[in-house]
């Protein structure tokens, strides 16, 4: 269940998909499956090599790409490895609005 962000937050992020964009989508987060993770940052892309090859520099595998909805294919990154990634990226925005550090 994905709380915390606005409807805009998720059609711009949709919209750089489209786009080609590598684009992050953070929001606050209840999963029984991660009962100690609070957020989700979502990292898409609709170009597949771009993503996976976005991916492999944080050593992120091509089979963990959430490919449920094909227009919207993902990383779902959680915990340290989220805010690790945040920092690298430069999105501390990310970790300021959400409280990550």
């Amino acid at each position: 269940m994905a709380f915390g962000i606005k409807r805009s937050d998720v059609e711009k992020w949709k919209q750089k998909l489209e786009d080609g964009e590598i684009a992050f989508l953070t929001h606050y987060w209840k999963d029984e499956r991660f009962p100690f993770c609070r957020t989700v940052t979502k990292v898409g892309c609709k170009d597949i090599e771009k993503l996976k090859n976005w991916g492999k520099q944080y050593g992120l595998q091509p089979e963990w790409i959430d490919m449920r909805n094909p227009s919207r294919p993902h990383f779902d990154l959680l915990g340290e490895k989220q805010q690790m990634i945040l920092k690298k990226e430069g999105l501390m925005e990310h970790l300021d609005r959400f409280n990550l550090l």
